[in-house]
């Protein structure tokens, strides 16, 4: 194993602290940084010693031997050993989850995020499907420290075997349902989750709390689990690995990945790239962003996919249609480098709102009304391709006219699923309706 590289950002908020100096020794647990302001506390994922602490990170050597024994936290009350625990959304959003769950919900909801939205990516699922015990506790614990009155899992229909496992769980617990939801991005969306299972559709500067509701991803609740139950810092990551790889096809995943390990050990773990490659995508097809082999895996990090290469444009003229579901312009125009396009043209999705913090979010996540005018913009301005990062609603919409006008149409996902052996996102081809059993039991 290389050197670990922690991030002292791996949250939304500050930066945080150092703790540690160069050569001390470190223990699985050992405390490495502390939040300034908003935050949550960095953990050693291993045993070895501090090689360098940097303005960014801090590097450490790991020793040849790994004992699984961690430092454990000091008791506490459930609330103040999450906080204590380091732990933030695991689902990629990274707010620090002490913070989400200091919240009295006054007999409210909790939804518990199972939809896994990104495609090519599993370990949420098997995540239910083998740690249900435990997720169920943890769900139960963040009910009982928000005041919920209820718990929620909101997860795809088409993953019948999680399905059948969360059924048979929740069916011994007087508060807890399921709501199933159709195989649609981005139905995984906090807002999404909150229309979809409460039949609320909040504005895009609303949290859920307007909704008497807190979003918590599965992921989330299990490290809930492990801090209150196990006394368990945050330093473990469940990671999806895909793509180009060698040997059998298909994901890989791995359970309680350590926080800092690069994602070139990750893929080596997994079998090692199959020849040429396009890109190596941290994250998910829609939200990832291509990465160096060097780059270190976050408490945020979900999956690891290896693509073949993007295809060549050869210099064509390209319209850019950025929507706040998919990447953003930088990621967009990255896409377009790489494919050898000249972007004549950028316009957003029409839904997408952009917040004082300069990021866009959907005014309706996954319902979307068309992009015609859109498209007739990138004619104007003499495109002859478009590249899209839209939900599979909007996609369906700029299928609708895009063709129309002779315009050709790469989504940005393209590349991913062709090489993990999906669907192109085009036009919708299922319902986005899904029937609901009694009582979501």
């Amino acid at each position: 194993m290389e050197n670990l590289q922690f991030l002292l950002k791996q949250h939304v908020g500050a930066p945080c602290r150092p703790v540690v100096k160069e050569g001390e020794k470190v223990q699985k647990g050992t405390l490495l940084a502390k939040p300034q302001g908003l935050g949550a506390n960095l953990f050693s994922s291993v045993y070895g010693v501090v090689q360098e602490v940097r303005d960014d990170r801090i590097i450490i050597c790991p020793d040849e031997v790994q004992k699984e024994e961690f430092l454990s936290l000091e008791p506490g009350s459930p609330l103040e050993m999450v906080k204590e625990a380091g732990i933030v959304g695991m689902g990629g959003a990274g707010f620090p989850t002490g913070v989400k769950l200091d919240i009295d919900l006054h007999g409210g909801t909790l939804l518990v995020n199972a939809v896994e939205c990104e495609p090519g990516l599993g370990h949420n699922i098997r995540q239910i499907e083998e740690k249900t015990d435990m997720t169920i506790e943890g769900a139960r614990l963040c009910m009982e420290m928000t005041h919920a009155a209820k718990v929620i899992f909101a997860i795809k229909a088409k993953n019948k075997r999680a399905v059948e496992r969360l059924r048979s769980a929740v069916a011994k617990e007087e508060a807890m349902y399921i709501h199933l939801l159709p195989d649609i991005y981005p139905m995984g969306e906090e807002r999404a989750i909150v229309r979809e299972c409460l039949g609320k559709l909040l504005d895009p500067v609303q949290l859920p709390s307007a909704a008497d509701a807190v979003v918590i991803n599965v992921e989330t609740v299990l490290r809930v689990f492990e801090a209150v139950k196990l006394k368990k810092p945050c330093f473990s990551k469940n990671i999806t690995v895909t793509g180009k790889l060698k040997g059998e096809e298909g994901p890989r995943i791995y359970m309680d990945v350590p926080v800092g390990i690069s994602v070139k050990d990750l893929i080596e773990k997994a079998g090692g790239i199959d020849g040429a490659y396009g890109e190596v995508i941290m994250g998910g097809p829609f939200t990832g962003k291509a990465v160096s082999l060097t780059e270190p895996v976050t408490k945020t990090t979900g999956g690891i996919i290896v693509t073949i290469d993007l295809p060549d444009l050869h210099g064509a003229p390209v319209g850019l249609l950025v929507c706040a579901c998919g990447g953003s312009e930088e990621r967009m125009r990255d896409i377009c480098e790489k494919m050898h396009g000249t972007p004549v043209s950028v316009a957003r999705c029409k839904q997408a709102i952009e917040m004082k913090n300069g990021a866009l979010k959907c005014e309706n996540p996954g319902n979307c009304p068309g992009q015609a005018a859109k498209c007739l913009q990138f004619k104007k301005d003499g495109a002859e391709y478009i590249i899209i990062g839209n939900c599979s609603d909007c996609s369906n919409t700029v299928m609708g006219s895009a063709p129309k006008m002779k315009l050709k149409v790469f989504h940005q996902t393209d590349h991913v699923m062709r090489t993990i052996h999906h669907p192109l996102y085009r036009r919708l081809k299922v319902s986005k309706q899904v029937e609901q059993l009694p009582n979501g039991k």
